[in-house]
């Protein structure tokens, strides 16, 4: 990844597999600004927005957000970008996501330049949500919401692995976060 240039790194992998803490070290690492959907929306359901009313169901359920918000908001950040620079966590979840960015980042001449997949038993991503709801009372943090994001997971957001093909770097998520991370880095060099 030059510095200074345009470049796009999209994190795939189930909920609970580390991707918003490793891609939190990546961006201050390697001047790229994290994009995370998900917090995104959090944030509009903490302050009361109309589109925090509109998506709170759907997230407390453990279902995806309709594809033309989820564009709309990305669409909107990285038209503000001077230089396109970003770590997308999260996002694309499902294969028309993935085409309607491609479109978008065609025209900002941002390109991917990698494509990581963080890998982790099925178990140990239910164990990682429910501790991280236990810590932070994330109210969409539970077994019963772990479980389902992780069917919808396999069920809507599998297909992104043939989607992007060659680029798709396989990481395994377990072990000490300097070592995930080394790996990750190796991935997208």
């Amino acid at each position: 990844m030059r510095e200074g240039r345009s470049a796009v790194v999209i994190f795939l992998g189930p909920p609970g597999a580390g991707k918003g803490t490793q891609a939190e070290r990546l961006a201050r690492e390697h001047d790229l600004v994290k994009i995370s959907t998900g917090d995104i929306l959090r944030d509009h359901v903490a302050r009361g927005t109309e589109l925090g009313e509109r998506v709170r169901p759907i997230l407390d359920a453990g279902q995806l957000v309709p594809d033309d918000i989820l564009i709309a908001l990305i669409r909107d950040r990285l038209s503000s970008m001077e230089r396109v620079r970003v770590i997308f966590d999260g996002f694309p979840r499902t294969v028309a996501q993935a085409r309607a960015l491609d479109v978008l980042l065609e025209e900002l001449a941002a390109p991917i330049v990698g494509v990581p997949l963080l890998e982790v038993p099925d178990e140990e991503l239910i164990r990682r949500i429910v501790e991280r709801g236990q810590a932070s009372g994330r109210s969409d943090d539970n077994e019963h919401v772990a479980r389902e994001r992780q069917r919808v997971y396999r069920e809507q957001t599998q297909p992104l692995i043939d989607y992007y093909g060659g680029r798709v770097r396989r990481v395994d998520g377990i072990g000490v976060l300097d070592d995930v991370y080394g790996r990750i880095v190796a991935s997208v060099q």
